[in-house]
């Protein structure tokens, strides 16, 4: 039973790094109904960003801040200047754009940073909590990585639920032609929505990062893993994409606790599979119509 509690454990820190990264393609996807597939790479720039700020002396929380304005940054400059000239056109355009994207990035983070593993703090400790003579698999950074995504969560609802800025956000997304007719800066707002999704994946860049070793293709997997944490939540759904993400995680857990790890691809393309096939728009996919 308590290995059981420590793999679940294990999975919900996990699931919840998904989660951070599902909720930035989602945030892109709201507002553009494109897949960044460059997601990855913006956010480990801007990991690297953060690293070379602590390098030069500066406190994790510093060099958290500046990551976060960096991946704000990036996702305003990728979509004025990159991604500007092929929205609205075919959204092959836009899809073979960010792959190639994926690719630049890479090559230029290796030319800038170098390709060398390079090992990334943590604010806290990375032991797990001791109960009595058990200790479980909840380390620290865990519980905090479980609060960021949470907050990050709750926050982006507020701003789309609550707010005049949401209002026009999900106007544009809907339909860009009648959100101008109201008055709405629809390029804006979709720079906005990049920039937003550019911070949240610069944290899950980050929180990968936590007491480990990053290097250029250090987010790769994250593409794939955060990307069917996307679509089995639901691409339009700021909560799916975290319940896609955890539920990812803690199956990933199990599977490689009991199986082993080698089974994790075949694991995230079953998962994907089955949700696809019960659920094709994702388990919090709304319909067609919707209000704005």
């Amino acid at each position: 039973m308590h290995q059981f509690v420590n793999i679940v454990l294990n999975g919900l820190s996990l699931g919840m790094i998904y989660a951070a990264f599902a909720l930035a393609l989602v945030l892109i996807y709201r507002a553009t109904r494109i897949i960044n597939f460059a997601q990855a790479p913006m956010a480990m720039v801007s990991t690297f960003i953060a690293l070379t700020v602590i390098e030069a002396g500066g406190s994790y929380w510093l060099a958290l801040a500046v990551a976060l304005v960096s991946g704000f940054v990036l996702g305003a400059v990728v979509e004025r200047v990159i991604v500007r000239p092929v929205e609205g056109k075919s959204p092959i355009n836009a899809v073979i754009l960010t792959l190639g994207l994926f690719t630049a990035l890479h090559a230029l983070a290796a030319i800038i940073f170098g390709s060398d593993f390079r090992s990334f703090p943590a604010p806290f400790g990375m032991r797990g909590f001791q109960i009595g003579e058990q200790t479980y698999a909840l380390t620290g950074f865990g519980v905090f990585t479980i609060l960021s995504v949470l907050t990050v969560m709750v926050v982006l609802l507020l701003l789309f639920q609550r707010t005049d800025l949401g209002l026009k956000m999900r106007a544009s997304a809907f339909n860009q032609e009648i959100a101008r007719l109201l008055g709405v800066r629809v390029g804006r707002m979709l720079t906005l929505g990049w920039a937003l999704a550019g911070t949240v994946g610069a944290l899950s860049g980050v929180l990968i990062a936590g007491g480990n070793f990053i290097h250029p293709a250090y987010m790769d997997a994250v593409v794939v893993y955060g990307f069917a944490a996307a679509v089995i939540g639901g691409l339009d759904s700021a909560v799916g994409s975290v319940v896609g993400g955890l539920a990812l995680g803690i199956v990933f857990s199990i599977v490689a606790g009991y199986a082993g790890s080698q089974l994790l691809p075949l694991t995230a393309f079953a998962v994907l599979i089955a949700v696809l096939l019960l659920r094709p728009d994702g388990i919090f996919s709304r319909t067609a119509t919707r209000r704005v």
